[in-house]
């Protein structure tokens, strides 16, 4: 059985091995993660840490300035870095999922070399958990999808790789979190992409803003629906925004807009996972809610009832 205080005390140990008297950055995404990957390192290391996080202008309503709450909660040295436009760029035509996740990948290595090289570090740390080299297909040869922080890493990377999470599956990180008193360890999975791959085809400004606001709703709505004892919360749930146009009618006048997926999941470890039963009261109302608030842009709602397999859970 798997016994969090344990892991804990040989984590540090390994940590404490591995970077000796030297310094390390941690990539630090406010998630479970990344956020226990982070204590930990801290209880090895010290100040000899900087936790650092990217504003790619791809992540959740209000995650950056929850992030930093709570990386200044930990009292962590830490760092946000504005890098939107250099994400923008990176993937300005791409529409293949492996490609934005390998473009998004290699943006965060490079911003992350920089840093380093300015705290004066060799080592990286990052909140890699097994189900991110196991679907990447390290040591499968099976590729479901390039996590980002594993099939996504530049070969000439220049620093050296602690992932002291890296044979553990989520809820196994959960009771690491909590050992270790991390507020955000029931926190939903958000993938290292972030909205990227909940936003199917090219990735602009314009369409990462209408997804954010729908995962807003979304969320907001079931958060609603488990505390009024309709429905336990799901693992992790979410909007997806799909690329292809269909024509609706608003005040009696022709629309052509996006439709907006509604995706929610049960699930352990992200491996396996079945379809949240959503009552039709909250599925109603977060559909009424994403037309009226999103306006032209999205005129159909729908529900992906897929399990995983043979879907994943993200759409990307």
């Amino acid at each position: 059985m798997f016994d969090a205080e344990t892991f804990v005390d040989e984590a540090v140990k390994g940590i404490k091995a591995k970077v000796g008297d030297g310094k390390a950055i941690i990539a630090c995404s406010g998630g479970v993660d990344s956020m226990v990957a982070a204590a930990l390192a801290y209880k090895a290391i010290g100040d000899r840490l900087l936790a650092v996080y990217v504003d790619n202008g791809l992540m959740r309503k209000g995650e950056t300035d929850e992030v930093r709450c709570i990386m200044e909660g930990r009292t962590l040295n830490h760092k946000v870095v504005d890098a939107k436009e250099q994400f923008f760029s990176a993937l300005k035509g791409i529409t293949d999922p492996e490609e934005k996740r390998k473009v998004i990948g290699e943006r965060f290595i490079r911003i992350f070399e920089k840093e380093a090289k300015d705290f004066g570090a060799e080592f990286l740390v990052q909140g890699t958990i097994a189900p991110d080299w196991v679907e990447s297909g390290i040591g499968t040869g099976k590729i479901i999808k390039s996590h980002h922080n594993v099939g996504g890493l530049p070969e000439d990377m220049k620093m050296v790789l602690v992932e002291p999470l890296r044979e553990l599956y989520k809820g196994e990180v959960r009771k690491v979190a909590r050992a270790v008193g991390i507020r955000s360890s029931e926190r939903q999975p958000f993938p290292g992409p972030a909205l990227s791959v909940r936003c199917l085809g090219e990735v602009t400004e314009e369409s990462i803003e209408i997804v954010r606001e729908a995962c807003a709703i979304v969320e907001e709505e079931i958060r609603k629906a488990s505390a009024a004892g309709m429905m336990a919360l799901p693992w992790q749930y979410f909007a997806v925004l799909l690329p292809a146009r269909s024509v609706g009618v608003r005040d009696g006048a022709r629309t052509y807009g996006r439709t907006v997926v509604i995706r929610a999941v049960a699930s352990d470890d992200g491996m396996t996972a079945k379809h949240a039963r959503i009552p039709i009261e909250a599925l109603e109302t977060i559909s009424s809610r994403i037309t009226a608030e999103l306006g032209d842009s999205v005129n159909r709602v729908v529900y992906d009832l897929t399990d995983k397999p043979p879907a994943t859970i993200e759409w990307e």
